[in-house]
């Protein structure tokens, strides 16, 4: 099957449609029309070969929601017509006990990626959601129960709001907890809904100001603008968890100062350039950690999903074009966007 996507043929190329196979519908494959499809600051990273290893064409785009159209013979759990969506894997490499367990995310062996990944299909690496239709084996399906209105804000939770549900899961974010969020922007802001319907006490940390409302608004119960010294001393060695979501390289020290003793600060952003080398003693002496966390496996992913759909959480978007994409890159390095960008696949088709 030839669908319409947008992609890029070289590192130094900008997206531009193209036309891309997609494989016949096999026993456990479920076919989807893509109604959305979020940017995430890893689809510029890999597009642009800022990561190692892209592979060309390259047509990113793991924030996808859609409706079945069709299933293979031995699909039980979708039908068409159905509201579904994919994350970042549509397959993993072996099917060993870390998938029985959901943990396919840190599988020694790794998972296919829903775009770069390598698969058996033309041109021998998986194609991303900046395109009309997928084609993708039934175990790595979602089920979505928001609102259909809703459809276009629930597709940045395929990434954005798994990346930062994980660890707030994972460290037993809940009522009595004191929980920092560092950075309001695409994780950021999931990271403030999510911890404030757990029902944690939680302070949102950013370098501007001018967010101070956003972040409230957001469901922070207070706002720490991490420039001030004066504001984060108030908070030193008071918090139980820190889910830090920034990407740029900056100094970790500030904010594990912030930990209580046996506190954990995750990290979820990868910065192009390390991180400086952290203050070994405050943690030693705290007994602090500092962690990381990727996404989540399916079915942590679905528990998610279903999180969200109860708490009427999605994200909070700006829709756009398919010829607009390259903008939205342009805006999103300059972090000129409240809070991700969410394409319109019907634009697709010109």
């Amino acid at each position: 099957m030839v669908t319409k996507a947008y992609g890029a043929y070289a590192a130094d190329k900008p997206v531009e449609p193209i036309d891309i196979e997609r494989r016949a519908v096999g026993p456990h494959d479920v076919q989807i029309a893509i109604a959305y499809c979020g940017i995430c600051h890893s689809d510029l990273h890999q597009i642009r070969s800022e990561w190692a290893g892209t592979l060309y064409p390259c047509v990113p785009g793991h924030e996808i929601v859609g409706q079945v159209t069709a299933v293979g013979e031995h699909v039980t759990s979708f039908k068409p017509g159905d509201t579904v969506g994919v994350g970042c894997m549509v397959d993993s490499c072996q099917h060993c006990a870390s998938c029985e367990e959901g943990l396919e995310q840190y599988c020694e062996t790794g998972f296919v990626g829903t775009y770069n990944g390598a698969t058996q299909d033309p041109p021998g690496h998986t194609l991303g959601g900046y395109s009309q239709d997928i084609v993708v084996k039934d175990k790595f399906v979602l089920k979505i129960r928001h609102p259909v209105d809703q459809l276009a804000a629930v597709a940045p939770l395929l990434c954005a709001g798994i990346t930062t549900y994980s660890p707030l899961r994972h460290w037993q974010v809940g009522p009595g907890k004191k929980v920092g969020i560092v950075g309001i922007g695409g994780l950021g802001h999931m990271g403030v809904k999510l911890a404030h319907a757990m029902e944690a006490h939680v302070v949102a940390f950013t370098t501007s100001e001018a967010k101070r409302q956003d972040a409230l608004d957001l469901g922070a119960q207070e706002v720490v603008v991490s420039r001030n010294a004066d504001e984060m001393a108030v908070h030193a060695g008071s918090f139980d968890f820190i889910l830090n979501t920034v990407a740029a390289s900056h100094n970790l020290d500030q904010f594990t100062a912030l930990l209580k003793r046996e506190g954990t600060m995750t990290l979820v952003g990868v910065p192009e350039h390390p991180h400086p080398s952290p203050n070994i003693g405050m943690l030693i002496f705290g007994r602090k950690s500092i962690a990381g966390s990727l996404i989540g496996g399916i079915a942590e992913t679905q528990e998610m999903l279903d999180f969200c759909a109860d708490k009427g959480i999605v994200a909070d978007i700006e829709m756009v074009a398919a010829p607009d994409i390259e903008t939205a890159y342009e805006r999103m390095q300059r972090s000129d966007v409240k809070y991700r960008f969410v394409i319109d696949n019907a634009t697709l088709a010109g």
